[in-house]
């Protein structure tokens, strides 16, 4: 029988949508038992969020002062020791949180790890990306243990919601915490735009671009269009946006609706990050730009004079 725990990602009181990815992989596993664990100082909120997720059968809670904050050094010991209860499966996103998070609870579990799970062939075998995306291999992991997987959200799209809300129940687990790692700060950049990673349109610029003054028109068809902003490596290394707009191998990984790539040439380790995308635009002067390769509509021209036009006409 397979049982399914997923660790929920949250900020602020706000369930990520990375949750809901995993719960639709956690459906394709076949499991019998699909349970969420949210750890926090007051998990309420971000409980009663997860229990609305079609395909989950439980939410359980720790609440604990320690969990405030994400630290995977405090979270590590709580889910290894509620997973321990007759799962088979653990399973958490495959963003920042999850790899931070993963990897010591299989440590201590004493299992190998299965990362970027982007397709499931069986309870205990599933595929995943390789060089940089180039080849997609088959992982077979031991069906005698705990499975502990991260998952690929840009291959899944969110379970849906539940027609009625799935049980609360509050674990109370006796594990000491380690106090060797403190939380000091979070400094996120502030935005009015959609989040990178979880936006439906997302608008990017390339080194074409040629400086950060320039980046001011890709801002603004982002904002005609409602999207994100992104970037490639190039742009970013150049300094024309800060790292956190990065996509590619080396940023973000995301599966918009609607990818527009703007001055890109299309590196492979760019198109890594967007090969799940729904509608891929590519504008760019060069027209043996790989990124042509792979777009959906391709505008070869100056950017400088087809996108503020774009912009208008929106």
């Amino acid at each position: 029988m397979s049982k399914v725990l997923i660790i929920a990602e949250h900020l602020d009181g706000a369930l990520n949508s990375s949750t809901a990815r995993c719960v639709s992989c956690a459906k394709q596993i076949g499991a019998d038992s699909i349970d969420v664990l949210v750890l926090a100082a007051d998990p309420a909120g971000v409980a009663a969020q997860a229990a609305q997720i079609d395909g989950v059968s439980n939410v359980l809670t720790i609440a604990r002062s320690e969990n405030a904050h994400a630290l995977a050094a405090v979270y590590a010991p709580q889910i290894a020791t509620a997973v321990r209860d007759g799962y088979s499966h653990l399973l958490a996103p495959s963003t920042t949180f999850g790899k931070d998070v993963l990897p010591r609870v299989a440590a201590l579990l004493g299992v190998a790890q299965v990362s970027d799970i982007c397709a499931v062939d069986g309870a205990y075998s599933f595929k995943r990306p390789i060089y940089a995306g180039n080849a997609i291999i088959t992982a077979n992991a031991p069906a005698d243990q705990i499975l502990v997987g991260s998952v690929r959200t840009a291959s899944y799209a969110a379970a849906g919601t539940a027609a009625s809300a799935a049980p609360i129940k509050a674990l109370t687990l006796d594990v000491p915490l380690p106090s060797h790692t403190r939380f000091v700060e979070l400094s996120a950049g502030k935005s009015d735009r959609p989040d990178l990673q979880s936006a439906a349109k997302v608008v990017s610029g390339g080194r074409a671009l040629g400086s950060s003054d320039a980046f001011k028109i890709i801002y603004a068809l982002a904002d005609k269009l409602g999207a994100a902003v992104g970037a490639s490596r190039a742009a970013v290394d150049a300094g024309y946006v800060s790292s956190d707009l990065q996509v590619g191998q080396t940023g973000k990984i995301i599966a918009p609706e609607l990818y527009i790539a703007i001055g890109i040439s299309g590196a492979i380790q760019h198109l890594t990050g967007i090969k799940d995308a729904g509608t891929i635009v590519a504008i760019n002067k060069d027209a043996e730009a790989p990124i042509f390769e792979i777009a959906d509509f391709g505008l070869v021209g100056d950017l400088f004079q087809l996108v503020p036009e774009l912009t208008a006409a929106l």
